[in-house]
């Protein structure tokens, strides 16, 4: 046998082997090596407990919750703007001057005229949605709650398209002569009497940015039309809207009108009645209107 030392190759029989210098070392090495890799290696995550899992839920949906609660505060605070401080028509008395008119979108108009009692306005065409009020009277209270939801479905979302609009004023209740005849709204909500059916008809005036692309109704009953371009005789007044109300105001308008030199009031032309104001306005603050359409006199 020849032995080579210190080189790492000694031959035994003929055989070269080889041999690493410092054996010790090396195994010291790779244990070092793998006691590093362990102490490295990520830790094993801990598997969530279910108790664990709901705490981390209810986080998430309360992180959520809030998020969203500010956008509503925000949205409210923007709405609200609206109400608190609100509009005003030009006033002709201290009854007219106390009135006050959420600032939404309205109907577009001019004043060809003013007298102490009655204006005359020019209106320009708007689109409505209308529907048929149950019961027999423009301001039963249950028909026109129930009737107001109605539109106001089809203006926050049950139509076609699911499409959001804008509130607008006033609500109108308008009374008709003729089955047929249109009837407007915006701001108002109009309510109508077809004469014929003993029916009243309310309408919301709808945003003027959709035009005739209206989305269409869900609700059967809800119908939408476009009012044309006219001109009427408006008195205003403040409190609750009553049948009796209603009544009054009218004679004492069509009687005014008498002694309009300009215009008079337009055969078959039926009363329509603006209410802009939300239920909880004060009812000396509250905005309504009793409007008749007119025309110009020939001579």
């Amino acid at each position: 046998m020849l032995l080579c030392y210190p080189s790492s190759v000694f031959t035994i029989h003929g055989t070269s082997i080889s041999t690493p210098r410092n054996s010790k070392r090396s195994r010291s090495i790779i244990t070092n090596s793998t006691a590093t890799d362990r102490a490295t290696a990520p830790p094993r995550r801990r598997p969530m407990s279910a108790f664990e899992a709901r705490v981390s839920l209810v986080l998430a949906l309360a992180s959520q919750a809030s998020a969203l609660s500010q956008r509503l505060v925000v949205d409210t605070a923007t709405e609200a703007v609206k109400y608190v401080f609100p509009k005003r028509f030009e006033s002709r008395n201290l009854e007219e001057a106390l009135m006050a008119v959420p600032d939404l979108e309205t109907v577009n108009f001019t004043v060809l005229s003013r007298t102490e009692q009655y204006e005359i306005r020019e209106v320009e065409p708007y689109f409505i949605a209308e529907t048929t009020m149950p019961g027999k009277t423009g301001f039963d209270f249950n028909g026109a709650s129930r009737s107001f939801n109605v539109l106001a479905e089809y203006l926050f979302g049950k139509n076609t398209t699911k499409e959001k609009m804008e509130m607008t004023t006033p609500v109108l209740t308008r009374k008709d002569q003729s089955v047929g005849e249109k009837m407007e709204m915006t701001t108002p909500v109009i309510t109508k009497r077809l004469e014929d059916q003993d029916k009243w008809q309310m309408s919301f005036v709808m945003p003027s940015k959709y035009g005739a692309n209206l989305p269409v109704p869900k609700d059967p009953s809800v119908r939408v039309e476009e009012v044309p371009r006219k001109i009427i005789a408006v008195l205003a007044f403040s409190g609750f809207v009553t049948d009796e109300e209603v009544k009054r105001r009218e004679s004492k308008l069509r009687e005014a009108l008498k002694s309009d030199r300009q215009f008079q009031i337009k055969e078959g032309a039926s009363v329509e009645i603006a209410q802009y104001n939300p239920p909880f306005t004060l009812p000396f603050q509250r905005r309504n209107e009793i409007a008749l359409e007119v025309e110009r006199k020939e001579n």
